[in-house]
């Protein structure tokens, strides 16, 4: 089961999510995985949990001949999303794809898992709707000591270690080939906004930043970025990033 965010939030995602740093830096990092994947040309490619579309609207620039769907739980997430974006969009779990099996060369999902009671069951679904050789990249906030407001705004029900996530892969019969920490330069900002100095009206982050935060937050994300294609690796942050392959002979 899945917990739905609030439909402000929703609306706060549509709003900011071409722009704000958090998710400029997030659609690139899971683009840079698809890619060095080495998906086909037309790969088929789903965004389980799309929200409003801004995650397909990334990669249909970065890659118009892959043919995009999406799937959220919520109907004004879809709606937007269809308003956002040319991508097939249908209204669903991610715990029951509405999909044929081996639908897909690669699946995308994006701090969806963490408002599972049972992120398991999504996995399966996965991999059944996943071609042999294909790809699952998931996002998830990193570290259970990290919950705050901000969790609970957006309904997470819990928060991961990279290694918590690359058990959860390898459990559920998905190999791990790539796996590393990102928002670490902002690391020490977000531990002390959400558990030292948390705002007296609790909302969450979700939002576009002065300028110079903005300018500010790209910069670290853009050093963060350089490093990782080099092939490095962050050992700590507060997003953990996992790419899972399944088996060619599944």
């Amino acid at each position: 089961m899945t917990c739905a965010m609030q439909p402000e939030e929703y609306r706060k995602m549509a709003e900011v999510e071409d722009r704000m740093w958090y998710y400029c830096a997030l659609h690139q990092h899971v683009a840079r995985c698809l890619v060095t994947s080495r998906l086909p040309p037309d790969a088929e490619v789903l965004d389980a949990g799309c929200g409003t579309g801004g995650l397909l609207r990334h990669l249909h620039a970065a890659r118009p001949a892959w043919r995009l769907s999406g799937l959220d739980l919520s109907s004004l997430a879809c709606q937007l999303a269809r308003e956002r974006t040319e991508a097939k969009i249908a209204e669903g779990s991610v715990d029951q794809l509405p999909f044929a099996n081996e639908s897909f060369s690669a699946i995308t999902s994006c701090d969806v898992l963490c408002q599972m009671e049972r992120p398991a069951d999504a996995l399966r679904e996965f991999i059944r709707c996943l071609k042999p050789g294909g790809v699952v990249v998931l996002t998830m906030p990193a570290y259970q000591w990290l919950f705050s407001y901000h969790d609970r705004q957006v309904a997470n029900l819990r928060r991961y270690s990279a290694r918590e996530l690359k058990e959860l892969l390898q459990t559920a019969g998905l190999k791990t080939i790539y796996s590393s920490y990102w928002n670490t330069l902002p690391f020490p900002l977000a531990v002390l906004r959400r558990k030292m100095f948390p705002p007296s009206d609790p909302t969450s982050d979700v939002r576009l930043y002065p300028v110079p935060l903005e300018v500010m937050f790209n910069g670290m994300m853009a050093i963060e970025r350089s490093w990782l294609r080099m092939g490095g690796r962050l050992p700590f942050g507060s997003t953990v990033l996992v790419v899972g392959r399944k088996p060619d002979n599944a």
